[in-house]
């Protein structure tokens, strides 16, 4: 026997493998991705409808409070503590304009500030008195500062209700030979108050 007519089972299965059609392989349509559609959350408000109610909205602006005092604070004045103590204590309780006419008659020396201690007598309703020129000089540009402060505060009628004179940090002058004066000086001022007569209870 040849070789091609040995074993002619197997070469028939070769040929019938051979001779079988192949199978066309169908591939499934694609699917074109759809846009996702975007969903808003419930309960929360677009952009345009908050600018909206925005719009809709009044303003309501805060009321301002009316100030009750007016205050000056000045720090380091190169004055007289001493001298600046006695000026407190003598307008406490005063109007402001009387007040810086009091103190440009005291630099004119026609009238005295109270003062005490061991100070020349003086006359008028006082017992010792000096003329501090330079502390009057200074008080009187504060009390004019405090008038303007009150007037900005729209208070009328005021009266000085505060008045504190302290010693500040004293700096040394030429070669630590002399110490200068200098003085923290606060001045507060009030709407007059009218004082209320006490209501007198009927004997039973």
């Amino acid at each position: 026997m040849t070789e091609k007519d040995y074993a002619p089972q197997k070469s028939e299965s070769k040929k019938m493998i051979i001779e079988k059609p192949k199978k066309s392989i169908e591939l499934a349509p694609i699917e074109k991705e759809k846009p996702k559609e975007t969903i808003e959350p419930k309960g929360k408000e677009t952009e345009v409808e908050k600018k909206e109610e925005v719009k809709k909205k009044p303003i309501v602006k805060n009321p301002i409070k009316k100030k009750t005092e007016a205050v000056v604070n000045a720090k380091s004045v190169p004055i007289s503590t001493k001298h600046s103590m006695a000026i407190c204590k003598f307008i406490r309780g005063k109007k402001i304009n009387d007040c810086i006419e009091y103190l440009e008659q005291v630099i004119v020396k026609k009238k005295a500030m109270p003062m005490r201690g061991e100070i020349p007598h003086r006359k008028g309703k006082m017992m010792s008195g000096r003329f501090p020129k330079n502390a009057s000089e200074h008080f009187i540009v504060l009390l004019r500062s405090l008038g303007a402060n009150a007037r900005e505060n729209n208070l009328d009628d005021v009266v000085i209700s505060e008045a504190i004179a302290n010693l500040a940090a004293r700096p040394r002058g030429k070669f630590g030979r002399t110490q200068k004066k200098r003085t923290h000086v606060t001045i507060k001022c009030r709407e007059k108050q009218e004082k209320k007569s006490p209501k007198k209870e009927g004997k039973k």
